[in-house]
């Protein structure tokens, strides 16, 4: 713990003055950069005599994954109000859309003691719970301290992480220690926990940010989509989600030669950045895609552009839902994958490159019924989109496939808020 407070001490001028300076200049950070600072706005708790949970999701993927979980809860247990505490911008937008029974959502402050114990006096929680891998050693020793349990839910220990967990497990095993229960997503997972000295109860749960996705395909929404594109039966729409630097041109080139076999495709590019929307609006325009739209200007005039770029968040899911061709990113570039199931959930056939480390289950679980396709490159992915989309029986064969195999899946969250049940009072 020293040295972790050293470190902080000697980097944290560095990081103050970096969100003063985007503050100062653009504005876009002042919110969250008052909060870090234990200065903005934390929720005042009112002494109703209610159980009080507060979660900590980091970002988008952790929102996503709390999302069901606390439905579940909230669901379960009246008498408990849920706090939900982000550390980004686009965290926070994703928590306002996708998370209503939180009581609030704020930013959390940083992992300095005396921005931490503010927010905890103001909430004044009974738990703690910390969404994946958001292991904060400050928030935990003062909530271990103050005799708030802390449990880890839908927790995962990635390949590539995992070395550096395991090389520095002296110190992370003080940490675990406090640390009550811990529901992993797998058992490797909860393997490389214990193997970091997590000496608490492990559980393999399953994968929350799975479990809700059957329930949240509907045909409203894929009419919703439709319209917003005005989509005609003809039109076969390549969706490329969550994609990184390097693989939009892949796309793109894997797009021009589609059309020269059926003028009715259309692609949809999803960066998983949306800052980059602009950028590769213009990696299309250069490509020769004249007609390439943003989606956030995307109106009645341009619904019908060759590619559209998704330049908000939140859209991914829906598009899927239009998809007859899903290539998933991260995957060519070494960047662990995406969740693939989201697009197998409405009935998809999925590529994606190599680099799936972080998404090993999922594949397996996809390949294992055939609607997961691993591609090397531009060749392999033209080649294996001919492949599946030349024969419609085949397809519409696999889609039901893909359907079946998420909605098999189900349950997680629950068991997820099971273990939160036994840490909380009757």
């Amino acid at each position: 713990m020293f040295l972790y407070n050293l470190i902080l001490t000697l980097l944290s001028p560095f990081a103050l003055l970096y969100f003063l300076a985007k503050s100062l200049s653009t504005g876009k950070y002042r919110k969250s950069f008052m909060a870090k600072l234990g200065l903005g706005y934390l929720p005042c708790c009112e002494e109703d005599g209610a159980t009080r949970v507060l979660f900590h999701a980091a970002s988008v993927g952790e929102v996503t994954a709390a999302a069901p979980i606390i439905a579940h809860l909230h669901e379960q247990r009246q008498d408990v109000a849920i706090f939900l505490s982000v550390t980004t911008e686009t965290g926070k937008q994703m928590a306002d859309k996708i998370i209503p029974e939180a009581s609030a959502i704020f930013f959390a402050p940083v992992d300095f003691p005396y921005a931490v114990n503010k927010m905890l006096e103001r909430i004044k929680p009974s738990l703690l719970v910390l969404v994946e891998t958001e292991l904060w050693p400050n928030m935990i020793s003062i909530c271990h301290k103050r005799g708030i349990k802390v449990v880890l839910v839908n927790g995962r220990i990635s390949h590539r992480s995992f070395n550096g967990y395991l090389a520095t497990r002296y110190f992370w095993r003080n940490i675990l220690a406090k640390i009550a229960k811990a529901g992993m997503i797998s058992l490797a997972d909860a393997e490389r926990l214990a193997l970091m000295g997590m000496g608490g109860e492990i559980q393999a749960l399953g994968n929350a940010k799975n479990d809700s996705l059957a329930s949240r395909v509907s045909p409203d929404i894929k009419q919703e989509i439709v319209a917003r594109f005005s989509l005609r039966e003809e039109d076969r729409v390549f969706i490329a989600g969550s994609t990184h630097e390097g693989e939009e041109k892949v796309v793109l080139g894997v797009l021009r030669r589609l059309l020269e076999v059926d003028a009715n495709f259309r692609c949809i590019i999803v960066p998983r950045h949306p800052e980059r929307a602009l950028t590769v609006q213009k990696y299309a325009i250069n490509a020769g895609f004249a007609e390439t739209t943003l989606f956030s200007r995307m109106d009645a005039l341009n619904s019908r552009s060759t590619v559209v770029v998704v330049d908000v968040i939140g859209e991914l899911f829906k598009l899927y839902s239009v998809a007859e061709v899903v290539f998933c990113g991260g995957s060519l570039v070494p960047k662990g994958g995406q969740n693939i199931l989201e697009a197998a959930a409405w009935g998809n056939v999925v590529f994606y490159g190599k680099y799936m480390d972080d998404f090993l289950k999922e594949k397996s679980f996809l390949e294992d019924v055939g609607v997961g396709v691993g591609i090397a490159g531009e060749d392999d992915l033209f080649e294996q989109i001919l492949l599946l989309t030349g024969n419609r029986a085949v397809l519409a064969e696999k889609r039901e496939k893909a359907r079946q195999v998420v909605a098999s899946g189900r349950g997680a969250a629950s068991r997820h808020v099971l273990l939160l049940n036994s840490c909380l009072p009757e």
